[in-house]
C-alpha cells in the first residue's frame, strides 16, 4: 500500500507541473491557486463519497497530496509581494485561495 500511495503521490506532482503550466499560459501567476482549487474540490468529493478507505488512501493522501501544493502557493505569496512592492496584495492572494478552496472543498462534498 505504500507502494502504492507513493507512485500516486509521483504522478499527482506530475499533474500538478502539467496544470500549473496550462493556466500560467492563459492566466500568469493562477497556476498554484487552479491546482489547489480543483484538488480541494476533488479531496472534498473523494471524502464525501464513502469510497473504500484504501482507495481513499491511494487518491486522498497519494495523488491529491501530490497533486495540491502549499508551500508552492506561500512562494507565490511573496512573489507577489517581493515584485509587486504589496505585501496587501500577497495577503489577499493568499486569503482568496484560502476561502476558495474551503468552498470548493465543501462543493465536493456536496456533490459526493
Amino acid at each position: 500500500m505504500i507502494v502504492i500511495v507513493a507512485l500516486a503521490g509521483g504522478l499527482g506532482a506530475l499533474l500538478r507541473l502539467l496544470v500549473d503550466r496550462a493556466v500560467s499560459r492563459l492566466a500568469s501567476g493562477l497556476g498554484t491557486f487552479m491546482v489547489n482549487v480543483t484538488g480541494s474540490f476533488l479531496l472534498g468529493w473523494l471524502v464525501g463519497s464513502g469510497l473504500d478507505d484504501q482507495l481513499t488512501h491511494v487518491l486522498g493522501t497519494g495523488l491529491l497530496g501530490g497533486y495540491t501544493t502549499f508551500s508552492a502557493a506561500s512562494v507565490d505569496a511573496v512573489s507577489a509581494a517581493r515584485e509587486g512592492g504589496s505585501v496587501l496584495r500577497a495577503v489577499g492572494h493568499v486569503t482568496a485561495m484560502v476561502v476558495t478552496c474551503v468552498l470548493a472543498a465543501a462543493a465536493g462534498v456536496a456533490v459526493a
